[in-house]
Order: C-alpha cells, then structure tokens, then sequence
C-alpha cells in the first residue's frame, strides 16, 4: 500500500523536478563511459576469436581446395599471402577505438570509401549508426577463394551470386555483427520484404493509472466507467464487461473530466518526446463518448511538457474548457469549446495543481488548489484576478489535494492533514487591511475526517457528500452538515481511495492507489472489476496449450491472466521483484526469474514453490524451457547461461551444465527445435550458439548454424530479423521480439512505446511493418497466445498491459514462403560486377 508519507514525497518530488540532479547527472556519465569501455573490450575479444578461428581453418581450407582443384595452389597461396599481409597491417595501425574494428586505410571493403584517413581513426562514435546504410555483404576467406578458382577456371561463369558461407554484416554502435545466410537462399539480392497478410486489432487493456493521476474515473450513462492507463481511454461496461477504447492520444494521459452533458469529454495528455528525442506537443482532445468520434483539438503547441488538469463549465452547459498546463508557472487557461479558441490565460503559480474547477453556478469564478494553497479566480472581460485562500488560526497544510462545491455556495477542501475545510466569503477586515480592504475567503469550520490525506471528495444528491481517504482507506458518507452517517474500509491489498465515481444510490466505483477499479456499496463491500500492476513490468509468458498468460513486475507481484474472461485469476506477491518467466511445456508449473539471481518454480494450481535456485548475485534475464521440457536455460547478467536438468514433471532441477562465452549479459535465448542446441544474444551485441547435448560447449564456427531450426524466436539479433532494425537503431531500440508459432509474423516491442508487425522471416533491411500505438513508455515484451489468436504486449513504467487480437493471414509458413521466393530468383540471377 502506497503510505501518505510516499504520496507526498512523490508530489515534493514532482514539484522540483526542474532542478537538475548533479550526482545522478555524474552518475549517467559515469555509466556511459562504461558502457564504452565494455564496448570495446567486447569487440578486442571478438577479434581475438574471429583470428584464432582464421588461424584454426586456414590450414584445412587449403587442403581442401588443393584435393578438389590441384591448380589452384597457387591461387589459394596468393590470397592468402595477400590476407595476411593484410592483416598484419590492420593489426599493427592501432590497439584502441575503432582500430580493432575496421582495416587499415591502404585495404578496402565493399562498405568503405575512399577518404581522409585521420576520418578512420577517429573513436567510437556513441551515436547509433545506422543498421540499414552500414549493412553490407561480407564474403569469408574459402568462398573468396573459391571464386577466383572458379573465375580462373571457366571463364564464362557469371560472379556475384551467393555461395555456401556467404554472409550479411551490420554495425551497431560501431561494432560488425555478422550473419550467415542459410543454404536455401540462393539469391539473397531478390527477396523481396512485404507486409505480412496478418493485422493486430486491439482487444482488451488490463490496468487503471490510479497510483500517481486524480478525479479519472467517471460513470456514464451508458453503464460504462471511463478512466484511463497509458495512451488508452477505456469504456468498460461493469454489466456487460466489454471494452471500448478511445486510442487518439499520442502520449500517456493525464487527465479527464465529464461534461454535463454526460456525452462529451475532455483529455489532456503529457507531452513526451519522439524516437529522435524532439518534444512533442501535448493538447486536449473533446470527444463524443457515444460514438468515439474526435469534436475539437484544444491548444496544440500551447501547453508544455503536459496537461496536468482540465474541467468544464456548468453554468452554460459547458461551453468553456478550464485548462492547466504541466510547465513551471502552471498556465491556467480557458477556452472557448465550440470554436477551440483560447479565452484568456495567466500564470497561476510555481507549485504543483492537482485540481481546477468552474463555480458551478458562475462560469466566471474558477477554483485551484494543490501545494500549500488554493486560489480563488474571477475571470472578467479577458482578465483573471486572484484571491488567496487565508487559512487564518488553522494550521496551513502542506497540500489541498481536492475540493468541491456545496448546494450553499460553499467550498469544501480536503488536504494531506485529513481535514475537510469549509470555505466562506467574510467582511474585510479594515483595521488590519486598512480601508479599501475588499471581502476575503476564510476557513468557517474545520472537520476531522481522516487519518491521513484527504484524497478525494464526491458530491451526492441532496447535498450529502463522500470522502476518500488516504491511510486508513475509509469511504466516509457525509450529511449536507457534515455529519458522518456510514463508512467502510476497503481491502489493503488494493492501496488507497483515489477517487469515487456514483453509479446510483447505493452503488459506487472506486479506483485506488494500487491501480485497481473496486465495485460495491457500503452495505456488501467492494470486489475488483480492474486490476494491474503498479511498477515497471518485463516478466511475460504465455501457457503452452491454455488461453492464461503470467506477468511479473518491479512491485514484487506475480499475476495470471486470462485472456478469455478478461480477468486477474491470481496474484502473489514475493520477497523480490521478478523480471522474466517461462511456463513449463507440460503447462503445470511456471518458472520465475527475479532481480538477486535467484529463480522459483510455481505450481500453477496450487501457487505454491515447488523448486528454488540462486544462480550468481546479478538479476536474471531470461528463462527458457527446451521443447520437451527436459532442460531450463537460465539467462544472467552474470554473463553465463545455467543449464538445469528437468525431471518429475518439471518439479525437480539438477544443475547440468553452464555456458562460458559471452562478454556482457545474457539478453535473450531461444532453444533448438531437437533441444540440443542454443541461440543466445548478450548486451554488447554478440550471437553465440551452444551445444547442450555435448555439454554446453561454445560453437565457435557459426556459420555451421545457419541453417538449423529454432522452437522459438525471441532474439533480437540474427538473420532472420535483419529487418526488424530500423534506419539509425542503435542496440537498445528493441527490447523484445516473438515469432508467432505458425512463424509467419514476428511482433516486436520498441523503445519508442510502438509494437512492430514483421513479416517472418524479414532478413533484408528495412522491412515494411506495420505500427501499433498504446502504450505510454518503452514496450518491454511481446507474447502470442498457444494458438496465435492473440498478441500480448506490456509497458515498461505505464504499467499497462495490451491484448491485440490477430486477424488474416494466409495458409502456408514461413520456411515454404522463404524457399519459394528464394528459387524463384535464382531462374534468371542477375550478373553483379565487383
């Protein structure tokens, strides 16, 4: 439960965040010139490996050549004269930068050009360079050969066309990353890259953004709630429990607010910022709740960083819109909504806003209030003048966190001391103010009503009003005196009330800090209609043969979904916060790997461990049943991959072996279709194979890779996903990727808050895909569901969770489409000239 100590440390801390951090600004620095020295004592060992495997097939390869074509002794002997002479150049030029990484000025590649040699050596950029312009072919040392000897021997053959050994190189932060193409690739220059005939639809959103937003839960009359989690506005029939989503939005939203006419609504969202890192505008949008559709655009390019709160008008039938924006002076501003026009505007104060609302019986009158204040606005010929709220003998609060209006004419605060505060206008005091003095609003009585904050305010009919409460989670009805008559206190599980929403006399919706929508009444209590997760999520797996799907989060909760009935089945909570899962093949049990390195193994049915390990001291990344369940593979930021041994059911582990090779930590891994074999990528960009079966040894030569199969995909490096990198990717863009089980599509989770859908394989650059939008923050992972009907997509700090359902598609798989296209060019391959 979140305590109103961390409530209002989290409002402090939003209130100052303009002033810069000089130690966490070090710290990045710091962090950032590691990185670098990780890079490049990455790339040493790589060229170190890439030279004694050089040195190791040299010898065999001339053997080779020699017994098939005796002639070409002299050939193969000047290559590799030529090679060597070559190398001993690059080696020679430089130990440090980019020195390791590319050959000396005098030899060229097929990627360089001719230019300033002091350009070649300068150091290692930190900007990503782009995948797709500095993706080039690379050729190995045999196939070269191989060509000329060919060449020399039949003059009339055609060069150019891809050969056994042949391969694809890009660069990433400045390192070459190379790819073998499989063998059933003939012409690798013609495949052609398409969309794929498959769409995604979005279906349902889990999750509320209750912990850190306010007054974002309302009722329609339609029997569907409105709130909001992360670019989504969702309408949820409590009844019926269906789901519409208004997706408008660009960036996260903040606030929300209902017109009178119970139709309308206004939402104003955060600004963020594009891939390119350039800010985008906030705005708000008004819309018709009925039919989804888009009224008015509000102040695009006029609020910064955000909208922090907006409200209507009552006394003209909302014809204005109140808004305050998220910049330091917090512009309050009003607009015409019809027209979309702005009114007037004025800086209303350097602290933090948390709520705006118009006199519900003069639209000239307008009332904020947030730290340490509450200011009291008349609006007059496209002029606001300000009075300040005077707290008088009353102890000042350190903030008024909500407030409403009585049928009196009354204002009525709530604040972080658990009062409720009646306002009133009083005479000036002349002796004290001197003449002239004009009327001041002063607190005319003061009412405990929590322990802790007031959260919320909800006015009922006749006067009466209910009040939510911080630390003690009460829902307080109230008479028109203020009077408490019925109270009730929900579960502590679910956090604290945030804000209240009326379905009718008895029945109220609740949403809370903990980011759950309760429904129910004083009389019977409250169950969850929705819940979600409160912190950054990355732990996503879905059952092998059932419609369930399990998450874990930086909140220490392990959840299962089902995606079917659209609801929480269960939820845990650990001692440490889990960051990657793996249910086992035979669907009983669920592997849970958490931040310290160690990992647990749940009985789905009972929840209970069955089976527990510490792997190291670093978090674990990644868990990876093999196809028959006989091994797990447990991914470290140790940089090792433990292999355990699976028995009884997978309910009993034996440590098997552990795999020695990678420089930086493990990221992803995916397991062969025979489960003998393992694919593996690590943070500093590298693709090793293992062979389990012959105990976890490290395959040095990859190309003798290219062409086995693989049960999943979830690499975010290798050939047949080329594509999914976009132009100026650097190697942090995409988080997470998944092949469909029909592998037909790839679905990827970027860093840009977008879900990508590749056709599978894509190996070329610049792959058409389509683009899905929803998510507020950096899409951590992607899921398909056991039969491929649905994508699962979770946020990173937006604590959301998306359920895409996935329609067309073709019959046919991948492999088929890949073979076919690839015969298909080679019936008349194009001459290239070198």
């Amino acid at each position: 439960m979140d305590s109103p100590a961390n409530s209002l440390d989290g409002m402090s801390a939003d209130s100052s965040a303009e002033f810069p951090d000089q130690a966490a600004i070090m710290e990045m620095r710091l962090q950032r010139h590691e990185d670098e020295i990780t890079l490049l004592k990455a790339s040493l060992a790589n060229a170190l490996r890439r030279i004694h495997l050089h040195d190791q097939l040299l010898p065999l390869l001339k053997q080779q050549l020699i017994a098939v074509n005796p002639g070409a002794a002299q050939v193969i002997n000047h290559v590799c004269c030529s090679e060597g002479c070559a190398s001993s150049r690059k080696w020679s030029t430089s130990s440090t930068g980019e020195g390791n990484l590319h050959p000396a000025p005098r030899v060229r590649r097929h990627s360089e050009k001719v230019g300033n040699p002091e350009r070649q050596r300068k150091p290692l950029d930190k900007r990503a360079a782009s995948s797709a312009s500095l993706l080039t072919r690379s050729q190995s040392l045999e196939n070269r050969a191989k060509e000329m000897i060919a060449s020399a021997g039949s003059p009339g053959s055609k060069r150019g066309t891809y050969t056994q050994g042949q391969s694809i190189k890009m660069f990433i932060r400045g390192r070459p990353i190379t790819m073998y193409i499989p063998s059933n690739i003939q012409n690798y220059e013609d495949l052609k890259m398409e969309l794929p005939s498959e769409r995604l639809e979005l279906d349902w959103v889990y999750g509320y953004r209750g912990r850190d937003c306010r007054a974002n839960l309302y009722f329609l009359p339609t029997g569907e709630a409105v709130y909001f989690i992360a670019c989504v506005i969702v309408l949820y029939h409590i009844n019926n429990r269906t789901q519409r989503h208004y997706r408008k939005h660009t960036d996260c939203v903040r606030c929300l607010t209902l017109h009178p006419d119970k139709v309308r609504v206004a939402s104003g969202q955060t600004s963020g910022v594009d891939k390119d890192g350039k800010p985008q505008h906030p705005c708000v949008y008004i819309w018709d709740s009925t039919t989804l559709v888009t009224l008015q655009q509000i102040g695009l390019g006029t609020f910064q960083k955000g909208v922090g709160s907006v409200a209507f008008s009552y006394a003209d039938s909302g014809a204005f819109l109140c808004v305050i924006d998220d910049s330091n002076e917090h512009m309050l501003s009003v607009w015409e909504c019809k027209k979309g026009t702005k009114h007037a505007e004025i800086k209303s104060t350097n602290e933090a806003v948390f709520a705006a609302e118009f006199n519900p019986v003069d639209s000239n009158n307008i009332i904020t209030c947030g730290k340490s204040h509450v200011y009291f606005w008349t609006l007059s010929t496209g002029q606001f003048t300000k009075k300040q709220g005077i707290f008088g003998k009353y102890k000042k609060p350190k903030f008024i966190l909500c407030f409403l209006f009585s049928l009196t004419g009354e204002v009525l605060t709530g604040d972080s001391e658990g009062n409720i505060l009646t306002w009133g206008k009083s005479a000036a005091d002349v002796k004290t103010l001197g003449k002239g003095a004009k009327e001041t609003l002063q607190i005319m009585r003061q009412t405990k009503a929590h322990e802790g904050s007031v959260f919320t305010l909800c006015a009922l009919q006749g006067g009466a009003l209910l009040s939510g409460g911080g630390k003690d989670r009460k829902i307080i009805h109230w008479s028109a005196d203020l009077a408490p008559e019925r109270e009730c206190e929900i579960p502590e599980i679910y956090g604290a009330v945030r804000t209240i929403a009326v379905v009718n006399d008895e029945e109220l919706l609740v949403g809370t800090t903990r980011n759950a929508i309760l429904r129910g009444a004083f009389s019977d209590g409250f169950v969850a209609i929705v819940q979600g997760h409160v912190d950054e999520m990355w732990g996503l797996a879905t059952h092998p043969d059932q419609n369930i799907f399990l998450t874990c989060a930086h909140d220490r909760q392990v959840c299962l979904w089902n995606t079917e009935e659209h609801k929480l089945d269960w939820c845990i909570t650990l001692e440490e916060y889990g960051l990657c899962a793996d249910f086992c093949p035979n669907g009983s049990v669920v592997s849970v790997g958490l931040c310290t390195g160690r990992w647990m193994v749940l009985d789905l049915m009972t929840r209970e461990v069955v089976s527990e390990s510490t792997d190291g001291n670093e978090q674990l990344s990644v868990m990876r049943y093999s196809p028959d369940g006989s091994f797990l593979a447990v991914g470290s930021h140790d940089n090792f991959i433990y292999i355990y041994s699976v028995t009884e059911s997978g309910r009993r582990y034996t440590r098997f072996g552990r795999c020695n090779g990678h420089s930086s930590f493990i990221t992803h891994l995916d397991w062969s279709k025979d489960g003998k074999y393992i694919m593996s990528n690590s943070g500093d960009y590298e693709i090793l194979y293992w062979d389990i079966a012959s105990g976890c040894k490290l395959l040095r030569n990859r190309f003798e890779s290219r062409d086995r199969e693989w049960a999943s995909y979830t690499c975010v490096l290798g050939f047949h996903v080329i594509g999914v990198w976009l132009e100026g990717s650097d190697g942090t863009d995409i988080n997470a990727l998944c092949r469909s089980h029909s592998e037909r599509v790839v679905a990827v989770a970027d860093d840009f808050c977008k879900v990508h859908l590749f056709q599978y394989p894509c190996p070329k650059p610049k792959a058409p895909s389509y683009k899905y939008s929803g998510h507020g923050s950096h899409v951590t992972n992607v899921c398909f569901t056991h039969s491929d009907s649905h994508l699962l997509s979770m946020g990173g700090k937006d604590a959301c969770i998306l359920q895409w359902s996935v329609t067309g598609g073709d019959v046919g798989n991948s492999r088929e489409r890949l073979t076919s296209v690839s015969s298909a060019s080679t019936s008349s391959p194009e001459p290239v000239t070198c």
